[in-house]
């Protein structure tokens, strides 16, 4: 029996379009992501925390994370991965 090799793409190394991760926000996150734009926040990732997405995003070392319901959080424990480039 022939095997096929396939190619599998670690997905931590390759950064997603950020319209991607906006399209997952709820319309409360996108106001409140919208508001902390202005502030330098910029939209990092999207985790899902007891089956709610809740937004992460990063400005000069700080963290904020976004709740479905678009209360904002910049003291939230977030402990991200240090990833090579």
């Amino acid at each position: 029996m022939e095997t096929k090799k396939s190619t599998i793409t670690e997905r931590r190394n390759v950064s997603p379009d950020v319209s991607m991760w906006w399209s997952k926000l709820t319309l409360a996150q996108k106001f409140s992501a919208s508001s902390l734009g202005k502030f330098g926040y910029e939209l990092q990732f999207i985790r899902n925390v007891n089956g709610k997405n809740v937004a992460v995003l990063q400005c000069n070392g700080g963290i904020a994370i976004i709740s479905p319901d678009g209360e904002i959080n910049t003291s939230a424990d977030v402990k991200l991965r240090n990833l090579k480039a």
